[in-house]
C-alpha cells in the first residue's frame, strides 16, 4: 500500500466468482475518490475482448483503470492437437495521455491489487490499444507455455 489505496472488500468475492465459478469474463476496476479500488463493471461470461477494449477506450483518453480478464486461447504443443488454455490476467490500463498524477495513484496502486488477486497468471502494463491488443496480449500469455 504504497499510495495509501486500499482494495474494496468486494474485490475478493468477485475474483472468487470469475477464477472458480467463471460466472464473468472480465472485471474493471477504478480508484475511487483517490482511496479505494472498488468494482467499476463485470463483463457477462460471453464477452468478447472486444468488448474489454471497448469499455477501456469508452472511459476516455485521461482515465486509467485495471482490468481482470479470463483469456482463453489455443495452445498446441508439439505433436499433440491444440488444446484450449485460460489464463487470467490483470491489466493496468494506463494511457500516455493520462495526467501524471493519475497514472502515478494507479502504478503505485498497482501492487495492493496483485497482493489481493493472489494466483493471477499475468501482469501487463498497457498504455495504448497496441499494447491491450489481443494480439500483443497472446503473446505475453503464450510466453510462458510449454511447448
Amino acid at each position: 500500500m504504497a499510495s495509501g489505496v486500499k482494495v474494496s472488500d468486494e474485490i475478493q468475492q468477485a475474483y472468487t466468482d470469475i477464477k472458480k465459478s467463471k460466472k464473468y469474463r472480465y472485471i474493471i476496476f477504478h480508484i475511487k475518490d483517490d482511496k479505494e479500488i472498488c468494482i467499476e463493471t463485470y463483463g457477462d461470461r460471453d464477452a468478447s475482448y472486444d468488448d474489454y477494449l471497448q469499455h477501456l477506450s469508452n472511459v476516455g483518453p485521461e482515465q486509467c483503470r485495471y482490468g481482470l480478464y479470463d483469456f482463453e486461447y489455443e495452445h498446441a504443443c508439439q505433436g499433440t492437437s491444440d488444446t484450449k488454455k485460460q489464463k487470467l490476467f490483470l491489466m493496468s490500463w494506463c494511457p500516455d495521455t493520462a495526467k501524471i498524477k493519475k497514472k502515478m495513484l494507479y502504478s503505485s496502486s498497482f501492487d495492493a491489487l496483485k497482493q489481493a488477486l493472489e494466483g493471477v497468471g499475468k501482469y501487463i502494463q498497457a498504455t495504448d490499444m497496441a499494447e491491450a491488443s489481443y494480439e500483443c496480449v497472446l503473446e505475453k500469455c503464450r510466453s510462458t507455455d510449454r511447448s
